[in-house]
């Protein structure tokens, strides 16, 4: 199954180091990060350290909001102008 067509990662998805750059920014300890978020101390553990290669994404978007952050999707002019070129 090829989830992305027009990326591929070879051992963890990039997301990780995202929120690893936010956790790391933010000083927090995985435990305040894990009562702010829901999201458990073992999970945090497990995408920085451990073999998680595709965290669940409400996971991700729990500890970016714990943090006070907010995930937005943003539009990628070129790419839609090559979408559009592809479909005529």
């Amino acid at each position: 199954m090829n989830l992305y067509k027009s990326y591929v990662f070879r051992n963890k998805d990039p997301v990780i180091d995202e929120t690893r750059t936010l956790v790391q920014d933010s000083g927090s300890s995985y435990a305040e990060i894990s009562k702010d978020s829901g999201v458990s101390v073992t999970t945090l553990y497990a995408w920085f350290h451990g073999k998680t290669k595709r965290p669940q994404s409400a996971s991700i978007e729990a500890v970016g909001r714990a943090l006070g952050y907010k995930r937005v999707w943003q539009p990628d002019k070129k790419l839609a102008a090559k979408r559009r070129a592809k479909r005529k």
